[in-house]
């Protein structure tokens, strides 16, 4: 959640202290090029040495997994990043100007330098891996617990949970966490339809309710729960599609009958422009009661297959 480091630097008074370029270049990184068809070829072969086995059950697993590795190794070079950083920060607060201090400083900006630009090149081969996993199984790759961030790309596929959304916010630091956009608040329940044109049919509905959205809000920004077991599974893979940044709002396990509940009022403090709302239980409804009596639009889709419940009597949709 952290902007740029050069950008961090340039709000700190370095006393005079001339900080160098990074000790590294995107030459000392594998290529895009390189690491898309190293990783491809990877990806292929992993799936192509499975299938028609009995481990093919477990390839949306394996395939997680291995977005996952790229994941993990970026976590840990942005928390060393973090850490220099503090490092830095306190060289600066206690600077006397002598010739130690100033070589500690500037083995701190050496070693913050290089973590940002090794978790940038991680963060880069995440997302290759991810477009894979999307492709292969339909659906947006997302991490357990954490924020999907991708900070060498204007956050074009950020995918961030809603606590680190709200931190950053309240601490006045929005940007670093997300683009400026317009927040929309998708919600629906766990549906089995009957058939699979039924489901084909609920799925094609989904989509194309959030494409008329996106026509009307260009900036938008999804917030969702984050359930991959119903439709907002459908509508983050549609989000990872269209490159709309999302951000995640899960349950809070620990607020029992009252986490759903919970969750309504922190999406419904971002303040969306709409809520689109797909069918689904009492929470959902008491989140449509209250975003209309916020004056939230509420684009209602929770008739049949999604369908708009009350079909104006021309029969024209909704």
């Amino acid at each position: 959640m952290h902007t740029s480091f050069a950008d961090q630097l340039s709000g700190l008074d370095l006393s005079g202290f001339s900080i160098g370029p990074a000790p590294l270049s995107t030459t000392d990184f594998p290529s895009n090029e390189a690491a898309s068809q190293t990783i491809e070829a990877v990806w292929s072969d992993l799936f192509a040495m499975v299938t028609g086995t009995a481990l093919e059950a477990d390839a949306e697993d394996l395939g997680w997994a291995f977005v996952n590795i790229f994941h993990r190794a970026a976590e840990r070079k942005s928390g060393a990043l973090d850490r220099a950083t503090d490092e830095v920060r306190a060289l600066v607060a206690s600077g006397d100007g002598s010739e130690v201090h100033t070589h500690d400083l500037e083995n701190q900006v050496e070693r913050a330098q290089c973590a940002e630009q090794a978790m940038l090149a991680f963060e880069g081969m995440r997302e290759i891996a991810a477009a894979l996993y999307l492709n292969e199984f339909g659906s947006s790759w997302k991490p357990v617990s954490s924020s999907r961030f991708n900070h060498g790309a204007s956050f074009t596929s950020a995918l961030v949970q809603g606590r680190d959304f709200l931190r950053a916010r309240a601490e006045a630091k929005r940007r670093a966490a997300m683009p400026e956009g317009t927040p929309v608040v998708f919600a629906g329940g766990r549906m089995k339809p009957g058939t699979e044109a039924e489901g084909l049919t609920f799925a094609n509905n989904i989509w194309a309710t959030l494409d008329k959205v996106r026509d009307r809000v260009p900036d938008m920004v999804l917030v969702h729960g984050g359930d991959t077991k119903g439709v907002d599974r459908l509508a983050s893979s549609w989000a990872e599609r269209h490159k709309i940044p999302q951000v995640v709002f899960a349950l809070d396990l620990r607020l029992g009958s009252r986490a759903g509940f919970h969750r309504n009022e922190r999406m419904l403090s971002l303040d969306p422009r709409y809520v689109v709302a797909f069918p689904g239980n009492g929470v959902l409804e008491r989140l449509v009661i209250d975003a209309k009596g916020r004056r939230v639009t509420v684009v209602d889709r929770r008739g049949p297959l999604g369908t708009c419940p009350k079909a104006p009597a021309n029969g024209a949709p909704g």
